[in-house]
C-alpha cells in the first residue's frame, strides 16, 4: 500500500489504459479477499470463532467498498494497483519492502490462527475486544478514505510521471502526510488484541517497523523528486501520528 500525496486535480491522463484483470490479478484478489482474511479460521479450524468471522468479514467488506468507491472516482487507479511489482520505475528498495509487507500482513493472521489452535493465549475481556474492534474499523476507514481521495495511491513507491503525478493535500492528507499507512498501523496494532493473541504481536511489531521504514524512505523520495511536496510537508508536519511523527 503506497501512500503517496498529491494536489487534487480533475485532469486525467489520456491514452490506452493498462489491462486491469489478468490471471495474476485474480490470484492476488483471491489471496486478499479469501486467504488472508480467513486465515485464522483456516489455520485454527475453529469455525465457531465469532471474532475471526468478524475480522474476516470486516477486511473483505472494507476492501470491496474502498475499491468500488476508488474505481468510481479514479478508474485508472485500479489499473495502477493491479500492476503491483511490474512497474520499471519502482524504487529498488521498495521492491523488497513491499514484498516483506505483504508477507507480514499474512504472518499476523497466521500466528493468530496457530495461537487459537494451540491455546497459547487466554481469552481477553469484552471491553478490550470492543475497543480493539473500534480501532480496527477506524484504521480501515482512514486507509480507505486515503485510497479514495488519492488517485496516486499506488501499491509501489514510484514517481508516477506517466499518470501526471502531483501533490494531494485534501481529505485525510490534511491531517498527516501518510494517512493510508497511519490507518494500517492502527488496524495492525488492534488485531492481535481483538483475536486473543499476544504472540501475534511478534510479527505485528516487525510489520509496523517495516511500515515506518517505508514511510520514512517514501517521504524522503517525495520531498526530493515530487514538485510541491516540500511545501506540502512544511504545512502538514507529521507523517503518521499527529503531534508525534
Amino acid at each position: 500500500m503506497t501512500d503517496s500525496k498529491r494536489e487534487e486535480s480533475t485532469a486525467r491522463p489520456q491514452g490506452n489504459r493498462p489491462k486491469t484483470f489478468s490471471p495474476r490479478v485474480v490470484v492476488q484478489l483471491l489471496v486478499s479477499l479469501v486467504a488472508v482474511p480467513f486465515l485464522p479460521l483456516l489455520v485454527s479450524w475453529h469455525w465457531g470463532w465469532w471474532e475471526a468471522w468478524v475480522f474476516g468479514l470486516t477486511c473483505i467488506l472494507t476492501f470491496i467498498v474502498s475499491r468500488v468507491l476508488a474505481a468510481r472516482r479514479n478508474p485508472d487507479l485500479i489499473a495502477e494497483r493491479a500492476r503491483f511489482q511490474q512497474h520499471k520505475d519502482t524504487k529498488p528498495w521498495d521492491r523488497v519492502l513491499s514484498l516483506l509487507l505483504v508477507l507480514g500482513g499474512g504472518a499476523v493472521p497466521l500466528v493468530v490462527g496457530l495461537d487459537e489452535r494451540f491455546g497459547w493465549t487466554p481469552a481477553l475481556g469484552v471491553p478490550a475486544k470492543v475497543l480493539s474492534l473500534v480501532a480496527i474499523l477506524a484504521g480501515h476507514v482512514v486507509s480507505s478514505y486515503a485510497l479514495v481521495v488519492n488517485r496516486f495511491f499506488s501499491g509501489e513507491v514510484r514517481i508516477q510521471t506517466d499518470r501526471g503525478h502531483h501533490v494531494i493535500s485534501s481529505g485525510p492528507y490534511g491531517w498527516v502526510r501518510h494517512p493510508g499507512y497511519a490507518g494500517g498501523l492502527l488496524a495492525y496494532l488492534a488485531t492481535p488484541l481483538f483475536l486473543d493473541s499476544v504472540w501475534a504481536y511478534l510479527p505485528t511489531v516487525v510489520l509496523m517497523a517495516l511500515l515506518v521504514v517505508r514511510t520514512s524512505l517514501e517521504d524522503k523520495t517525495l520531498q526530493a523528486e515530487l514538485p510541491g511536496y516540500r511545501e506540502y510537508a512544511s504545512r502538514v508536519r507529521h507523517r503518521l501520528v499527529p503531534g508525534i511523527w
